[in-house]
Protein backbone atom coordinates (compact mmCIF):
# COMPACT_ATOMS: atom_id res chain seq x y z
CA UNK A 1 0.00 0.00 0.00
CA UNK A 2 1.08 3.62 -0.77
CA UNK A 3 2.01 5.41 2.01
CA UNK A 4 0.20 8.85 1.98
CA UNK A 5 2.15 12.13 1.87
CA UNK A 6 2.47 13.72 5.34
CA UNK A 7 0.20 17.20 5.50
CA UNK A 8 1.78 19.86 7.39
CA UNK A 9 -0.47 22.91 8.59
CA UNK A 10 1.06 26.33 9.29
CA UNK A 11 -1.11 28.82 11.43
CA UNK A 12 0.61 32.18 10.86
CA UNK A 13 0.80 35.99 9.60
CA UNK A 14 0.79 36.73 5.46
CA UNK A 15 4.39 38.12 3.91
CA UNK A 16 3.52 39.66 0.44
CA UNK A 17 7.14 39.47 0.04
CA UNK A 18 7.18 35.77 0.26
CA UNK A 19 10.23 35.53 2.47
CA UNK A 20 8.33 35.03 5.97
CA UNK A 21 5.25 34.18 7.24
CA UNK A 22 3.01 31.36 5.62
CA UNK A 23 4.57 31.55 2.07
CA UNK A 24 7.99 30.49 3.70
CA UNK A 25 5.73 27.61 5.59
CA UNK A 26 4.86 26.03 2.79
CA UNK A 27 7.82 26.09 0.63
CA UNK A 28 9.63 24.82 3.87
CA UNK A 29 7.16 21.88 4.07
CA UNK A 30 7.24 21.05 0.29
CA UNK A 31 10.94 20.95 0.50
CA UNK A 32 10.83 18.01 2.61
CA UNK A 33 8.17 16.14 0.91
CA UNK A 34 5.47 17.42 2.41
CA UNK A 35 2.35 18.58 1.19
CA UNK A 36 1.39 22.10 2.78
CA UNK A 37 -1.55 23.77 3.85
CA UNK A 38 -2.18 27.14 5.43
CA UNK A 39 -4.38 29.42 7.28
CA UNK A 40 -3.93 33.25 7.22
CA UNK A 41 -3.86 34.70 10.93
CA UNK A 42 -2.98 38.39 9.66
CA UNK A 43 -2.47 39.76 6.73
CA UNK A 44 1.01 42.06 6.93
CA UNK A 45 2.52 44.86 5.19
CA UNK A 46 6.19 44.30 4.89
CA UNK A 47 8.86 43.44 2.57
CA UNK A 48 12.65 43.22 3.05
CA UNK A 49 13.28 46.48 4.73
CA UNK A 50 10.81 46.41 7.25
CA UNK A 51 6.81 45.76 8.54
CA UNK A 52 4.69 48.42 7.74
CA UNK A 53 1.68 47.48 9.48
CA UNK A 54 -0.91 44.68 9.59
CA UNK A 55 -4.56 44.03 9.43
CA UNK A 56 -5.39 40.70 11.94
CA UNK A 57 -8.39 38.30 10.87
CA UNK A 58 -10.64 37.90 13.80
CA UNK A 59 -10.52 34.25 15.73
CA UNK A 60 -13.63 33.00 14.14
CA UNK A 61 -12.14 33.06 10.69
CA UNK A 62 -9.46 32.27 11.67
CA UNK A 63 -10.87 28.90 13.23
CA UNK A 64 -13.07 28.72 10.37
CA UNK A 65 -9.77 28.48 8.03
CA UNK A 66 -8.78 25.30 10.05
CA UNK A 67 -11.69 23.35 10.68
CA UNK A 68 -12.32 22.39 7.32
CA UNK A 69 -8.41 21.21 6.44
CA UNK A 70 -8.88 18.95 10.05
CA UNK A 71 -12.01 17.75 8.59
CA UNK A 72 -10.93 16.54 5.02
CA UNK A 73 -6.88 15.57 5.75
CA UNK A 74 -5.24 13.80 8.36
CA UNK A 75 -2.09 16.06 9.62
CA UNK A 76 1.44 14.79 10.19
CA UNK A 77 2.04 18.50 12.47
CA UNK A 78 1.15 21.56 12.52
CA UNK A 79 2.96 24.86 13.45
CA UNK A 80 1.98 28.49 14.73
CA UNK A 81 3.68 31.47 13.53
CA UNK A 82 2.13 35.13 13.71
CA UNK A 83 -0.97 35.15 16.42
CA UNK A 84 -2.06 38.48 16.74
CA UNK A 85 -4.43 39.01 19.43
CA UNK A 86 -5.68 36.81 22.28
CA UNK A 87 -8.58 36.05 20.63
CA UNK A 88 -7.08 34.20 17.77
CA UNK A 89 -4.78 32.53 19.99
CA UNK A 90 -7.58 31.06 22.23
CA UNK A 91 -9.58 29.99 18.80
CA UNK A 92 -6.40 28.63 17.41
CA UNK A 93 -5.73 26.47 21.40
CA UNK A 94 -9.78 25.42 20.78
CA UNK A 95 -9.26 24.09 17.31
CA UNK A 96 -5.86 22.15 18.27
CA UNK A 97 -7.43 20.48 21.17
CA UNK A 98 -8.90 18.27 18.91
CA UNK A 99 -5.79 16.84 17.31
CA UNK A 100 -4.06 16.14 20.60
CA UNK A 101 -1.77 13.49 19.41
CA UNK A 102 -0.40 15.34 15.82
CA UNK A 103 3.06 17.78 16.76
CA UNK A 104 2.77 21.34 17.46
CA UNK A 105 5.72 23.64 16.53
CA UNK A 106 4.75 26.91 18.75
CA UNK A 107 6.99 29.88 16.74
CA UNK A 108 5.89 32.26 19.20
CA UNK A 109 6.63 35.51 16.69
CA UNK A 110 6.08 39.01 18.96
CA UNK A 111 8.48 41.45 17.07
CA UNK A 112 10.00 41.84 13.65
CA UNK A 113 13.57 41.95 13.03
CA UNK A 114 12.79 45.74 12.04
CA UNK A 115 11.23 46.52 15.57
CA UNK A 116 7.87 46.21 14.66
CA UNK A 117 5.97 44.80 17.60
CA UNK A 118 3.35 41.85 16.66
CA UNK A 119 1.50 40.78 19.81
CA UNK A 120 0.53 42.59 23.31
CA UNK A 121 0.94 41.49 26.42
CA UNK A 122 -2.21 40.17 26.63
CA UNK A 123 -1.96 38.05 23.55
CA UNK A 124 1.57 36.57 24.76
CA UNK A 125 0.15 35.92 28.09
CA UNK A 126 -2.97 34.15 26.46
CA UNK A 127 -0.13 32.20 24.03
CA UNK A 128 2.09 31.00 27.09
CA UNK A 129 -1.43 29.53 28.71
CA UNK A 130 -2.99 28.28 25.88
CA UNK A 131 -0.53 26.73 23.40
CA UNK A 132 2.87 26.32 25.22
CA UNK A 133 1.47 23.17 27.63
CA UNK A 134 0.01 21.83 23.65
CA UNK A 135 3.64 22.41 21.79
CA UNK A 136 6.25 19.30 21.40
CA UNK A 137 8.74 22.26 21.62
CA UNK A 138 8.47 26.06 21.12
CA UNK A 139 11.26 28.38 19.31
CA UNK A 140 12.07 31.77 20.75
CA UNK A 141 15.02 33.74 19.46
CA UNK A 142 16.89 35.19 22.05
CA UNK A 143 14.95 38.65 21.77
CA UNK A 144 11.65 36.79 22.00
CA UNK A 145 12.80 34.44 24.66
CA UNK A 146 13.87 37.43 27.04
CA UNK A 147 10.54 38.99 26.90
CA UNK A 148 8.66 36.02 27.32
CA UNK A 149 11.06 35.13 30.35
CA UNK A 150 11.23 38.26 31.68
CA UNK A 151 14.97 38.10 31.95
CA UNK A 152 18.20 39.68 30.14
CA UNK A 153 20.04 37.01 27.88
CA UNK A 154 23.44 38.43 28.59
CA UNK A 155 25.54 35.36 29.57
CA UNK A 156 25.40 31.30 28.94
CA UNK A 157 23.85 30.95 32.21
CA UNK A 158 20.32 33.39 31.60
CA UNK A 159 19.88 30.82 28.66
CA UNK A 160 19.10 28.15 31.39
CA UNK A 161 16.72 30.67 33.49
CA UNK A 162 14.78 31.47 30.64
CA UNK A 163 14.39 28.01 29.81
CA UNK A 164 13.06 27.19 32.99
CA UNK A 165 10.77 29.75 33.14
CA UNK A 166 9.25 28.73 29.97
CA UNK A 167 8.86 25.64 31.01
CA UNK A 168 7.08 26.66 34.09
CA UNK A 169 4.84 27.97 31.84
CA UNK A 170 3.88 25.07 30.42
CA UNK A 171 6.18 24.09 27.21
CA UNK A 172 7.53 20.55 27.04
CA UNK A 173 10.67 21.51 25.31
CA UNK A 174 11.92 24.81 24.30
CA UNK A 175 14.27 25.58 21.43
CA UNK A 176 16.28 29.21 21.51
CA UNK A 177 17.45 30.15 18.49
CA UNK A 178 21.00 31.26 18.15
CA UNK A 179 21.14 33.16 15.20
CA UNK A 180 21.32 36.15 17.64
CA UNK A 181 24.73 35.76 19.62
CA UNK A 182 25.38 36.34 23.37
CA UNK A 183 28.15 38.12 24.60
CA UNK A 184 31.12 35.72 24.92
CA UNK A 185 29.82 33.00 22.27
CA UNK A 186 32.17 31.63 19.74
CA UNK A 187 31.83 34.18 16.62
CA UNK A 188 32.26 31.26 13.86
CA UNK A 189 29.08 29.37 15.28
CA UNK A 190 25.66 30.01 15.30
CA UNK A 191 24.52 27.30 18.29
CA UNK A 192 20.77 26.69 19.24
CA UNK A 193 20.08 25.34 22.73
CA UNK A 194 17.62 22.70 22.57
CA UNK A 195 15.89 21.94 26.36
CA UNK A 196 14.18 18.61 26.88
CA UNK A 197 13.19 17.67 30.44
CA UNK A 198 15.47 20.56 31.79
CA UNK A 199 18.53 19.34 29.79
CA UNK A 200 19.96 21.03 27.69
CA UNK A 201 21.28 20.16 23.81
CA UNK A 202 23.70 22.53 21.71
CA UNK A 203 22.82 22.30 18.05
CA UNK A 204 25.73 23.73 15.92
CA UNK A 205 26.06 25.30 12.86
CA UNK A 206 28.21 27.65 11.34
CA UNK A 207 27.78 31.38 11.64
CA UNK A 208 27.09 32.61 7.90
CA UNK A 209 27.39 36.62 8.24
CA UNK A 210 25.10 38.46 5.56
CA UNK A 211 22.04 40.37 5.66
CA UNK A 212 20.20 37.37 3.77
CA UNK A 213 18.16 36.43 7.02
CA UNK A 214 14.50 37.11 6.51
CA UNK A 215 11.98 34.75 7.33
CA UNK A 216 14.83 32.48 9.22
CA UNK A 217 12.96 31.70 12.11
CA UNK A 218 9.90 30.84 10.23
CA UNK A 219 11.62 28.42 8.46
CA UNK A 220 13.51 26.71 11.30
CA UNK A 221 10.31 26.40 13.18
CA UNK A 222 8.35 24.56 9.44
CA UNK A 223 11.25 22.55 9.11
CA UNK A 224 11.13 21.47 12.98
CA UNK A 225 7.66 20.14 11.94
CA UNK A 226 7.76 18.87 8.89
CA UNK A 227 10.53 16.54 10.24
CA UNK A 228 8.28 15.97 13.62
CA UNK A 229 5.57 14.67 10.40
CA UNK A 230 7.97 12.43 8.98
CA UNK A 231 8.70 10.53 11.79
CA UNK A 232 12.14 11.81 13.28
CA UNK A 233 12.88 12.44 16.58
CA UNK A 234 12.99 16.10 18.04
CA UNK A 235 17.12 16.09 18.27
CA UNK A 236 17.20 14.86 14.67
CA UNK A 237 14.37 17.22 13.55
CA UNK A 238 16.04 20.40 14.69
CA UNK A 239 19.33 19.14 13.93
CA UNK A 240 18.02 18.84 9.98
CA UNK A 241 15.81 22.01 9.94
CA UNK A 242 18.66 23.49 11.04
CA UNK A 243 21.49 22.46 8.55
CA UNK A 244 18.70 22.71 6.06
CA UNK A 245 18.46 26.47 7.28
CA UNK A 246 22.37 27.21 7.30
CA UNK A 247 22.53 26.06 3.58
CA UNK A 248 19.42 27.87 2.59
CA UNK A 249 21.23 30.90 4.18
CA UNK A 250 24.57 30.38 2.57
CA UNK A 251 22.97 30.06 -0.72
CA UNK A 252 20.52 33.24 -0.51
CA UNK A 253 19.47 34.66 -3.99
CA UNK A 254 20.27 38.36 -2.83
CA UNK A 255 17.34 39.66 -3.56
CA UNK A 256 15.70 42.97 -2.31
CA UNK A 257 16.85 45.96 -0.67
CA UNK A 258 17.29 45.37 3.05
CA UNK A 259 17.52 41.95 4.88
CA UNK A 260 16.86 39.66 2.30
CA UNK A 261 15.06 36.06 1.61
CA UNK A 262 16.74 32.77 2.02
CA UNK A 263 16.77 30.14 -0.35
CA UNK A 264 14.46 27.92 0.36
CA UNK A 265 14.55 24.71 -2.03
CA UNK A 266 13.70 20.99 -1.98
CA UNK A 267 16.96 18.55 -0.13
Amino acid sequence: MKELQKVCLSIAGLDPSGGAGILADVRAFAAFGCFPAAAVTSLTYQNTQGVFGSESQSGEVVERQIRPILDDYSLGAVKTGMLPSAEVIEAVARVLGTIPDVPLVVDPVVRSTSGFDLIDDAALRSLTRSLFPMAAVVTPNLAEAERIAGIAIEADDDLDRAAEVMQELGARCVLIKGGHRIPGSDPAKAVDHLFINGVRHEIMGEYIETTSTHGTGCILSSAIAANLALGKELIEAVTVAKAFVNEAIRTAPGLGKGNGPINIRAI
